[in-house]
């Protein structure tokens, strides 16, 4: 297990759409992952924010994301299948640019369809910051970066400047309660 640099906001593998992994159980996939789990926990240790990584930030360019939330979550050639009709607006931010944080809008809701670790096709759905956090992931698996996604007057704001003016109110300021509910996929192991 390696703890990788993160790669930055510049780096040609953050715009690289990445390759389907074709057998998902192998031993490279399980490095790959051991290393992502390995980078995201480290970056955890030291700022105390982080809730997933996808492949490409630590340099590989295959279709995997990992994400702890309540446990953790491995997503291999995860795909959107269906988008709920409503968005909403979250200032994003991302390990690729630590200090820059980014307005964007997102589906509130999403169908995802993944492959685990032993190749076996599942669906969740998803809905607010689970559905948020699983849109940014699959953007940078093809190259897309929330710069690249900016939404409204004045959608960028440094960190420092952002804890300021908007810190109170969260990354999602004050959302309006939902009736639906959806069961978390989190609750699924590894």
């Amino acid at each position: 297990m390696t703890i990788h640099r993160i790669r930055l906001l510049g780096d040609p593998i953050l715009r690289t759409g990445c390759e389907p992994i074709t057998k998902p159980g192998s031993t490279a996939v399980r490095v790959i992952l051991d290393d992502m789990r390995e980078t995201l926990r480290d970056w955890q240790s030291r700022f105390g924010t982080g809730r997933g990584i996808a492949a490409p930030q630590i340099g590989a360019p295959v279709r995997m994301v990992y994400i702890e939330m309540e446990q953790p979550w491995v997503l291999i050639n995860p795909e959107i299948i269906d988008i709920g009709n409503e968005d909403f607006e979250v200032w994003d931010d991302c390990f690729s640019f630590p200090n820059l944080l980014v307005r964007v809008s997102r589906a509130y809701r999403i169908r995802v369809r993944y492959q685990n670790l032993k190749g076996e096709w599942n669906e969740v759905d998803l809905e607010g910051d689970q559905a948020e956090l699983i849109q940014h992931e699959l953007d940078h698996l093809d190259g897309v970066l929330a710069v690249d996604r900016p939404s409204g007057l004045d959608p960028f704001c440094l960190r420092e400047e952002w804890h300021r003016q908007h810190g109170p109110n969260g990354r999602y300021g004050t959302p309006e309660p939902r009736s639906e509910s959806y069961a978390s996929p989190i609750s699924e192991s590894m």
